[in-house]
């Protein structure tokens, strides 16, 4: 494993606990950073940091509550002092239907969490890392929000908003050494298989061509770059990891 320079930086993860999350808290720690993991099931965030290590703090937050998630940006600045990096990966997959059969709220739950919930916690962070005059903001969004699934418009439609919010909020802070970027992974095999159908991940599967699934570890060691001082130039882009399904 390549060691990324993290030495003395502090990062919220959101959605932590679990998935892609915890592998970002792992290769974060590893790389020598202290991480706030912001997470709903604060049972399971616990047993994650309890399993990582000192380096990592639990609070318990639902990004789409702005007061709360204001609370916990403070509750992070008392514990550590900062917050240099920001990860926004919590996020659900909602139920596989197609449009016309998709109820309302569903449609609306899947972009509070995956769309809303960015913006809220940006909209929170983002002052800090101004008055701190440094930031690296990544964004988990996902092949989805550039191609489009189908039997999941929800979802796709949050990954590409998740990816325009990217893009406006990069050329926003680009002149403060505040970087934001995207990355756009294919499935991996984590808690969010639940939350689909078999034929659902067959399709997602059968569209790869590496014909498997992305690897947690793999998306953190893209993710741990983009949250480095090392990735100096890039800001409101998209960084692909799709195992060749998409090749822009």
């Amino acid at each position: 494993m390549n060691k990324i320079d993290l030495n003395d930086r502090v990062a919220v993860v959101t959605g932590g606990a679990q998935g892609f999350g915890r592998a970002i808290t792992e290769r974060f720690v590893a790389s020598g950073a202290r991480v706030a993991i912001w997470d709903f099931d604060s049972g399971l965030a616990e047993k994650t940091a309890k399993d990582i290590g000192d380096n990592v703090r639990t609070f318990k937050v639902d990004v789409t509550d702005t007061a709360g998630v204001g609370q916990a940006r403070d509750a992070t600045l008392a514990a550590f002092g900062k917050i240099d990096i920001l990860v926004n990966n919590a996020g659900i997959a909602g139920v596989n239907k197609p449009v016309w059969e998709t109820d309302l709220e569903e449609w609306r739950k899947v972009l509070r969490i995956n769309l809303d919930g960015p913006f809220i916690v940006c909209k929170a962070i983002v002052p800090v890392m101004l008055e701190q005059k440094y930031g690296r903001i990544v964004n988990i969004a996902s092949i989805a929000g550039k191609e489009g699934n189908p039997n999941a418009a929800h979802y796709s439609a949050s990954k590409a908003g998740l990816i325009a919010l990217t893009k406006s909020l990069g050329k926003e802070l680009a002149a403060h050494d505040i970087l934001v970027n995207a990355v756009t992974p294919a499935a991996a095999k984590t808690a969010i298989f639940d939350q689909m159908t078999q034929q659902h991940i067959d399709f997602m599967l059968s569209k790869i061509p590496k014909a498997r699934f992305v690897l947690v570890e793999e998306l953190a060691a893209m993710v741990s770059w983009l949250a480095s001082q090392d990735c100096g130039f890039s800001t409101g882009a998209v960084f692909d990891i799709s195992g060749g399904r998409a090749t822009y």
